[in-house]
């Protein structure tokens, strides 16, 4: 598959990779450059909150408060 980047250098990534992938809307990817070769990469989940909040337990709260909204 062969696509253009944009001026704002962006590419789209074809649906059937996004759905194999697993990358909705959202996802955080990462990039590396090999060489001539750019590889994009699911990333890892980030860390939670830093600096004062980090052990406070507030990420998890509000992810859990998150789920229980009604979609």
């Amino acid at each position: 598959m062969t696509h253009r980047v944009g001026a704002k250098g962006q590419v789209v990534i074809p649906k059937d990779l996004r759905e194999r992938a697993g990358l909705r809307p959202g996802a955080d990817v990462e990039f590396e450059l090999n060489g001539n070769r750019v590889s994009i990469t699911v990333a890892r989940h980030r860390s939670g909150l830093g600096g004062r909040f980090a052990r406070s337990g507030m990420a998890g709260r509000l992810l859990e408060d998150r789920a229980r909204e009604p979609r």
